[in-house]
C-alpha cells in the first residue's frame, strides 16, 4: 500500500500521482513537484489517499514542497512571459512562411524549457524556427504538434449545446468515440450533427453508449425477423428509448406496418447494426484524434 496525492498541471488535465512525503494536503493546495518536463507547480486534485501498489505503474516521485508566495508569484510571471512568447513565435512562423497554427505556449516552472503547441495538416520542418526561438529566449525550446481535439481542450469555447466544451470543463482525458456509436444511438450520420466544434465526433456520444448497448441486447434491430401477436414479421424501424417497434407482417406485406412494444414480440432472427463501408469512408475523418 502507498500514500499518494493526485496533482494536475492544467485546469482540466490528467491527474498524476506523487508521494506527499508525510505531509497532509488538501484539494486545491498548490505544490512544487518534479516531472519529466522538469520542476513544475501544480494543484492538488486528489488529497492524501491510500492505494494498492499494483495501481501505481511507475515509481512515485516525492513532493518537493508546498508552493510558497514566491512560487506563486513566479507562476504569475511565467503566465505573462507566455503571452509575449506567443506573439514572438507567431511573428517567427510568419517570417519562415510555415503552414502551422500556434495554439498555446507553456513555460516550465524553472524556465528551463518553453513548449510551443501547434496544429498543422501534415509534417512541418521547423528546425530553423527552433533555432530562432532558442536565440531569442536563450533556453530549451520544444515544439509539439497536437490534434484538433487537444486544441479545443486548450483553447475552450461553446459547443452546439450552448455549454462550454466538455473537454475544457471536466474531461480529464479523451475517450474513444466511433461512428458505430452514433449509428447505434439512431443519430443521423450527418457530419454537422454528430461532430463538435473541433470537427471530430462529439465526446458526449460516449456518455449514454452503455445504456444504448444494454437496450440493444434486448431490442430487435431493424431488419430482424420477429414473432408478433399477429404473426411473423420484419422490423422496419425501432425506437430504443420508447421500446416501440414498427413491423411489416409477412402475411400482409402490402399492408401498413404495425407498431408493437419490444416486450410483446420474440426474436426469431436478429439483425446487426452495421456501418456501411461508404458511410465509414465518408465519415472516417471524424474519428481521427
Amino acid at each position: 500500500m502507498a500514500c499518494i496525492i493526485g496533482v494536475r498541471f492544467r485546469d482540466v488535465g490528467k491527474i498524476y500521482y506523487f508521494d506527499p512525503d508525510g505531509l497532509e494536503l488538501r484539494k486545491g493546495d498548490r505544490v512544487i513537484v518534479e516531472t519529466s518536463r522538469g520542476i513544475e507547480c501544480g494543484e492538488v486534485a486528489m488529497a492524501n489517499r491510500i492505494i494498492a501498489d499494483e495501481e501505481i505503474s511507475y515509481p512515485l516521485k516525492k513532493l518537493i514542497r508546498v508552493a510558497t508566495e514566491d512560487d506563486l508569484k513566479k507562476v504569475a510571471e511565467n503566465k505573462e512571459k507566455e503571452k509575449k512568447a506567443f506573439d514572438i513565435c507567431v511573428q517567427k512562423i510568419q517570417a519562415h512562411k510555415l503552414k502551422m497554427k500556434l495554439v498555446n505556449v507553456e513555460y516550465t516552472f524553472d524556465n528551463n524549457k518553453i513548449l510551443f503547441y501547434f496544429t498543422a495538416d501534415g509534417r512541418v520542418d521547423f528546425r530553423e524556427l527552433v533555432k530562432d526561438l532558442a536565440y531569442v529566449f536563450r533556453t530549451r525550446i520544444e515544439l509539439r504538434q497536437i490534434g484538433v481535439r487537444d486544441e479545443a481542450k486548450m483553447v475552450g469555447g461553446l459547443g452546439i449545446c450552448g455549454r462550454p466544451f466538455c473537454c475544457n470543463s471536466f474531461l480529464g482525458e479523451f475517450q474513444p468515440v466511433s461512428i458505430k456509436m452514433a449509428k447505434e444511438q439512431g443519430m443521423s450520420l450527418n457530419p454537422v450533427k454528430i461532430s463538435g466544434t473541433c470537427g471530430r465526433l462529439m465526446c458526449c456520444l460516449k456518455y449514454e453508449q452503455e445504456a444504448y448497448s444494454d437496450l440493444l441486447k434486448n431490442t430487435p434491430k431493424t431488419g430482424a425477423i420477429v414473432n408478433t401477436p399477429d404473426g411473423k414479421g420484419t422490423v422496419t424501424d425501432m425506437n430504443l428509448i420508447t421500446g416501440k417497434l414498427t413491423v411489416s407482417l409477412h402475411k400482409a406485406p402490402d399492408a401498413a406496418a404495425r407498431t408493437y412494444k419490444a416486450s410483446d414480440v420474440t426474436i426469431i432472427k436478429d439483425a446487426q447494426i452495421k456501418v456501411e463501408k461508404s458511410e465509414l469512408e465518408k465519415l472516417k475523418k471524424l474519428e481521427k484524434q
